[in-house]
Parts: C-alpha cells; sequence; structure tokens
C-alpha cells in the first residue's frame, strides 16, 4: 500500500516518474524534429516504426496501474503545496484521460500520423493534393474514433478542440468568430479608403545567406537564448521544446520575399521564448508545460505583431537591416517600409497574410474541420470546399494546391483543432499588449530610443511564461489583465494600428 508513506517522499515518487515519462516523450520529440529537418527520404519508415514505438512506451509507462494509484493516493491529501496540488490534479485527469485509448491505438495513430507527414510532403512535392488524401482519410477516420473515446456533448469537433484549448468547443468558438467577423469586415471596408501601400521592394531577391544570417540577428534582438537552443530551415516553420535548455526554431527562405523568413521567424522565437521561460524544476509536470496553445499561440502573435511589426521598433533597428540587405532598401524610408509590412490585402497564405484577413484563413479551417470531423464533408471533396470559400471569403482564385489546402502541415500531423487557436492567441496578445502598455510606462520610448525589447520580455518572465499550467487561458488573462477574453480589444487595436500609419488595403 502506499498510504502510508510520508507526503514528501509520495510526491517525490511521483515526479519521478512524471519526468521519466517526459524523457521518453522528449525523445520521441527529437526524432519527429529530426524528421521534419535532416531525416533522408528513405529513413521514413524506420523512422515511423521508431516513433510509433515511443509512443506506446509511453503511453503503457502513463497508464500503469501503480501511476494511478499514486495520483490517487496524493490527490486525495490535503497538506500538498497549491503549486504540487494542482500537478497532481492535472496529471490525475490526464491519466484517466489516456486511460480509455488501448496500446494498439497509440500506436496506430502515430505510425499513421509519420505516413501521412511524408504523404503531405510527397503531395507538396507534386502540388497535388490526391497523393495526400489516402492517408489523410485514414488520419480524418483515427480522429473520429480518438472523439469518440474521448467522449464529447453536441459535436465530436468539440473533443478535439479540448485538446488544444480546454473548454473549447464549437459553442463557444462559432460565437467568437461570428462576433469577429462583422468587425473584421467592416475594418477591412473602411481601410479600403486609405491610401494602398506599396510592397513591390519586399519582393526583390534577398540572398539565402543573408536572409539567413539576419534571422538570426533578430531572434537574438528578441531574447531567444541560442546556448538553449537552435535554428534550422523546414518545410513548414516551426518550433518544439525538448527542455527549457533546447529549444529548437525552424524556418523557411524564399529568396524572392523578405516577409516570409523573417515573420515566420519571429513568430516561431515568440513561441520559444515561452518555453525558455518556463519554471525548469518542473519538467514533466503540467505546471512545467504551457498553459494553453492559444497563450502559446499569444506570445507568438505579441512579438510577431504587436512588437515586430510597429514603428516603434523599425525606427531603432531600421538602419541595422539595411545593413543587411543594403541595395534592396537604400531608398526606402523606415515609415514607408513600416506601411508595406503591415498592408491588408486578401492572400493566398495564411503565415504570410497580414493581422486582419488572418483571421478569415483560421475560420476557413475552423469550418472546414469542424465539417470534416462531423461527417458534412468527404476528404475527397477538400480542395475545391477550400477554394470555394477562399473565392467566397477572401476573394481571391486558389491557383492550385500547394497555395491552397496543402498549405499547412498541421493535418499531416494529426492536429485538428488546432487551427482556432491561433485567432484567440491573438486576440489575447491583443489584451497582453495593452496590459503591458499600461504597466510599463515607457515600453514604447524604450524599444523607439534604445532598441530595449528585453523589458517586455522581462514583464511576460514574470505574468505568463512561469504559471505553465497553473492557469487556464481565461484564468491567466484574468490575472493578468482583470478579465477574460475580449476580441473587441483586438479590433481597437488594429483599428488604431492601421489608422495611424495611415495603411489601406
Amino acid at each position: 500500500m502506499i498510504s502510508h508513506k510520508p507526503t514528501p517522499v509520495l510526491y517525490s515518487q511521483y515526479k519521478e516518474t512524471l519526468q521519466k515519462i517526459a524523457d521518453v516523450k522528449t525523445a520521441y520529440a527529437v526524432l519527429q524534429w529530426d524528421q521534419e529537418t535532416y531525416l533522408p527520404p528513405k529513413g521514413a519508415e524506420g523512422r515511423g516504426r521508431q516513433m510509433a514505438t515511443l509512443s506506446e512506451i509511453a503511453h503503457n509507462m502513463g497508464t500503469a496501474i501503480d501511476l494511478g494509484d499514486l495520483l490517487n493516493e496524493l490527490n486525495s491529501r490535503d497538506d500538498l503545496a497549491a503549486i504540487n496540488k494542482k500537478n497532481v490534479s492535472l496529471s490525475l485527469e490526464e491519466y484517466n484521460k489516456i486511460r480509455r485509448f488501448s496500446p494498439a491505438f497509440v500506436r496506430q495513430m502515430s505510425e499513421t500520423v509519420s505516413k501521412s507527414y511524408h504523404a503531405w510532403i510527397d503531395a507538396r512535392r507534386k502540388n497535388d493534393f490526391n497523393y495526400f488524401e489516402p492517408q489523410l482519410q485514414q488520419l480524418v477516420e483515427l480522429k473520429k474514433q480518438e472523439a469518440d473515446i474521448l467522449g464529447y456533448e453536441q459535436h465530436p469537433y468539440n473533443a478535439l478542440l479540448n485538446e488544444y484549448e480546454k473548454g473549447a468547443n464549437v459553442q463557444m468558438l462559432d460565437k467568437i468568430f461570428s462576433d469577429i467577423k462583422s468587425p473584421l469586415q467592416e475594418l477591412f471596408i473602411e481601410l479600403q479608403r486609405l491610401p494602398q501601400a506599396d510592397t513591390s521592394f519586399l519582393h526583390q531577391f534577398f540572398p539565402k545567406d543573408q536572409q539567413w544570417k539576419w534571422g538570426q540577428e533578430i531572434a537574438r534582438i528578441l531574447g531567444f537564448d541560442f546556448s538553449s537552443g537552435r535554428q534550422d530551415i523546414a518545410e513548414h516553420p516551426f518550433s518544439t521544446s525538448f527542455n527549457t535548455s533546447d529549444v529548437r526554431i525552424t524556418t523557411r527562405i524564399d529568396e524572392n520575399d523578405f516577409a516570409n523568413m523573417t515573420w515566420s521567424t519571429i513568430h516561431e522565437v515568440g513561441h520559444a521564448l515561452y518555453e525558455q521561460g518556463l519554471p525548469p524544476e518542473e519538467y514533466g509536470l503540467p505546471v512545467g508545460e504551457y498553459a494553453s496553445l492559444s497563450v502559446h499561440e499569444s506570445q507568438s502573435r505579441l512579438w510577431e505583431n504587436c512588437v515586430c511589426r510597429g514603428l516603434p521598433f523599425w525606427k531603432y533597428y531600421f538602419p541595422l537591416l539595411k545593413t543587411y540587405f543594403p541595395d534592396q532598401f537604400k531608398n526606402i524610408e523606415v515609415v514607408q517600409f513600416v506601411q508595406a509590412i503591415n498592408k491588408i490585402a486578401p492572400s493566398l497564405i495564411r503565415t504570410e497574410s497580414d493581422e486582419l484577413t488572418y483571421h478569415f484563413h483560421v475560420m476557413i479551417r475552423y469550418e472546414l474541420e469542424k465539417k470534416l470531423i462531423g461527417g458534412e464533408l468527404p476528404v475527397k471533396d477538400i480542395p475545391a470546399y477550400w477554394n470555394q470559400e477562399y473565392k467566397s471569403l477572401l476573394g481571391v482564385n486558389v491557383p492550385d494546391d500547394n497555395n491552397g489546402c496543402l498549405q499547412d502541415v498541421h493535418w499531416s500531423h494529426g492536429s485538428f483543432g488546432y487551427f482556432a487557436t491561433y485567432s484567440l492567441g491573438s486576440f489575447y496578445a491583443a489584451q497582453f499588449w495593452k496590459q503591458a502598455q499600461l504597466e510599463i510606462p515607457q515600453m514604447m520610448q524604450k524599444i523607439e530610443n534604445e532598441g530595449d525589447t528585453g523589458v517586455l520580455l522581462g514583464w511576460l518572465r514574470k505574468k505568463v511564461h512561469p504559471h505553465g499550467k497553473f492557469y487556464t487561458s481565461e484564468e491567466l488573462c484574468k490575472q493578468i489583465t482583470g478579465s477574460g477574453l475580449e476580441s473587441k480589444v483586438f479590433v481597437d487595436y488594429l483599428r488604431q494600428k492601421m489608422v495611424s500609419l495611415n495603411i489601406g488595403a
């Protein structure tokens, strides 16, 4: 029996067990990172097997009866510190959830995801969704099974949404997107009356090597610790963390598009700064993990848009940028540059879209996934649905699959339910940004006059990063700003910014 042991001993036993499980999951994550960066094409099949084995091992460890007994015993104690009590309760919740999945299902999901990723890469190379469709069909069926195993009320998509944003469901998100859609459309029409920004100079030739050096420069400027991380190239930019001292980011480079690499780097750095700021002593435990995907996205969107698309930032750093690309920007003034990088215009690619129309991209994906998991949309009809919605909502014609339904890596990872967190993250970011300016009165001046973004990072290190999963997204937002999610704050932020820059659509 466990109950006769003193609480500190039991908690140490719990912590050691959770950290061993984290070690196995981290080994899996290393293999996944390598798969998306350096794995040779012929290594795909073997890598899929290795990752499936690690998934199965982690599942078996995480569902062991002894661990369940330990968690239940600790959860019944009333002498745990608040942070320890939160760790245990969240671990018990996770334990009870993953116990619903058989090891065979976990292995099948991992193998299917690995095959799906390589099928997606192949389809991208051939610019043809048909090469991805069979694997995606298998994955969608597995995700429907996962929803049934997890259990849900009203809509199967709710089970998957809850995996990325605790408490999220279609009713909540339908309302949020409904509330934000009209204000964004109205703002778009309002901005159309302003002069158009010239963006042609962003599409000159920018050598790959110089872009790479510039990307590393801006990562350092924002506070990314290269002694605790690294940057590489990937088909789709992403970040991953093995612990707070080993955080990886990736980017992609288009030599004829300056914005592509720059903002994908900044976005991933935002994620990485959060991971590097989590409490290292809580490694493997819930409080050592990020609060939610929407809070994670708030960190990337805050740095990407609120800071690095702002005029104060570039008033200081534009001269430095010119030293990397003296010919490309020799006749460009800082205000002209900032107007260009903030231009509002419909586009095909989500990751390259502006702050306003970005959310139309997310809405399309959210509705598509909801229909897919709900059985209303067959996998084979994804390209047609996608193209129709882009024409309807954004007014653009999708020329091919790479610029359409093959552009995101998420489905090949089995990440159904993720996309909505991008918009939620943007809305949280606007609230955090507003609060930071209230609490750090000299912040904007320090960024503009000294290039000091460290004041903001320091604020985030106190307000967001150290809490891990101790708070839910809404609880954290209330803790920081005094209120829960308010999408109106985002609309106000965006209107003020765009009008002040005199940027049209």
